[in-house]
């Protein structure tokens, strides 16, 4: 074995006030490895990953950086570019839906995730088809998936507000029905919570109907319901179900927590246990969710070139790929530059998520047993390069449950520390960092915070035999310079397209 990146997701180096569970934590293990290794920290919000000024990053934008070797221009970027340039209204994919609409006397439905969060969606590219929709004399209708996750628990009224301001000046747009992502946006496969959101968008039929999307939203709040779990709602006054004379537009940029409703909207492999018979609408997705999927893109990838993935491939090293299911398409999908299919060597294990409603219930997650596959595979099977995610302090962090998150960064230390002492026994030279911050903050019991934040993150690197080896980190790294210390530490020549530099320096 060469070498291990493990990928603390959401670990981030806060204030270390009474929000930080990080710090809170008792870490025995990391605290070590940081003390014994060359330690270091690195930028992964704003320009530093490819995102506007002071936008927080996300584990897409983390490891897609990561893997890329640079600074990687994010697609939330290029659709706002073109609005602001005026030409968004050109985008071919797009144009192709609003006529299919018109053609066919249908309606243009927008769904996705309302709110600034920035880390599935903006609200502004929402705000902007509204206005496309009004410019083209178009029906639309929007279905408005709350957040609660990536933003304030209770944030999401505010935002149905915004866009009730920009529908009602444009005339066209109302929201048809209301729903929180822990539904509409599943991606572990609880195809049961995507039934829901799809029924209420394609059937109407849902468990609460109001007269207005602010009213859904206070009513679920009375409920005891904050944001993310918005049970789906139907609007009264704005009947509109799927029907094949319409079109869709999906208008999130982020692509995992999209694929499951899409793939339900346009029966691509259904293998959920129920019937589903979807309208033949025509769908249109902001990014490319999944490369297999056959369905128009408005934004097609940018896939970055030779990404570490593939690098390692043309060396002829082998390489394992390893997280829960919640975080599968980061060390795969998004780490491959937007690549689905495995280079060569390249092997995947994935261990299955716990089946919780939310991870508050199960902060150790299935910590345990991926460090049992990882360890065996160690020592059965070593790959030259392992990349292993470590799900739980962001996964946890976004419950806003301070101990509950605490107790998910001491079960990752734990896991951690016998991981190492698997990797230094296989001779392999280990670096430790994380995607974005998250458990770092998590706000007071009467202002819980379930974001991201845009805190610095850990880079420790340790020699096979456990020590930094004579090296320190430099100052302003970014995530975008992992890929190449990894290959550089390694012997691998580092491509010209990995603008990267390796933080290491005697």
């Amino acid at each position: 074995m060469e070498a291990a990146l493990v990928i603390l997701d959401g670990w981030g180096l806060g204030d270390g006030d009474e929000t930080d569970a990080v710090a809170a934590a008792d870490t025995p293990a990391f605290d070590a490895l940081a003390e014994r290794g060359a330690t270091g920290q690195l930028e992964t919000h704003g320009r530093s990953v490819g995102l506007p000024d002071g936008q927080m990053g996300n584990s897409e934008v983390g490891h897609l950086n990561i893997g890329a070797g640079r600074v990687v221009k994010q697609d939330s970027t290029r659709v706002t570019d073109d609005i602001d340039a005026g030409v968004f209204a050109d985008n071919e994919a797009l144009a192709r839906a609003f006529d299919h609409a018109d053609d066919h006397d249908g309606r243009v439905h927008f769904m996705g995730l309302v709110s600034d969060g920035g880390v599935h969606s903006y609200q502004s590219h929402l705000h902007a088809l509204v206005d496309l929709a009004a410019e083209r004399g178009v029906e639309a209708v929007t279905h408005a998936f709350t957040d609660g996750r990536d933003t304030a628990p209770k944030s999401g009224v505010g935002f149905i507000e915004d866009l009730a301001a920009t529908v009602e000046e444009a005339g066209t747009g109302d929201v048809a029905t209301v729903c929180g992502r822990y539904y509409a946006m599943d991606r572990d496969e609880n195809w049961e919570r995507t039934k829901r959101a799809y029924d209420a968008i394609v059937h109407r039929e849902a468990p609460h109907e109001a007269d207005s999307a602010v009213a859904a939203v206070a009513a679920s709040y009375d409920r005891g319901d904050t944001d993310e779990y918005v049970e789906p709602t139907l609007v009264s006054g704005t009947d509109a179900p799927l029907s094949a004379d319409d079109a869709v537009v999906f208008f999130n940029f982020r692509a995992d927590r999209a694929r499951q409703l899409v793939r339900m909207l346009a029966d691509i492999d259904p293998d959920w246990a129920f019937e589903t018979d979807p309208p033949a609408a025509a769908l249109v997705t902001m990014t490319e969710y999944d490369e297999t999927f056959d369905l128009p893109v408005a934004y097609p990838p940018l896939a970055p070139e030779q990404p570490l993935g593939a690098v390692l491939a043309e060396s002829d090293r082998t390489q394992l790929r390893m997280a829960e299911s919640e975080k599968y398409a980061h060390v795969t999908y998004f780490l491959n530059g937007g690549r689905e299919v495995a280079f060569e060597g390249e092997r995947r294990d994935i261990v299955d998520s716990p089946d919780v409603p939310t991870y508050d219930e199960q902060p150790a997650m299935s910590a345990p047993e991926l460090t049992d596959a990882a360890i065996d595979h160690i020592g059965a099977d070593a790959p030259d390069v392992l990349v292993l995610n470590y799900a739980n302090p962001d996964m946890v962090g976004h419950t806003g449950d301070f101990e509950a998150a605490k107790a998910a960064i001491e079960a990752v230390d734990e896991q951690l520390g016998r991981l190492e002492s698997a990797i230094r026994e296989a001779g392999g030279h280990l670096f430790v960092t994380a995607d974005h911050g998250n458990a770092d903050d998590m706000g007071t019991p009467e202002a819980p915070h379930t974001a991201h934040t845009t805190n610095p993150v850990p880079f420790v690197y340790c020699t096979p035999d456990g020590t930094d080896g004579g090296y320190t980190v430099r100052d302003g790294g970014t995530l975008a310079d992992i890929a190449p210390t990894l290959l550089s530490t390694i012997g691998v020549d580092i491509p010209e397209t990995m603008t990267g530099e390796s933080l290491l320096e005697r």
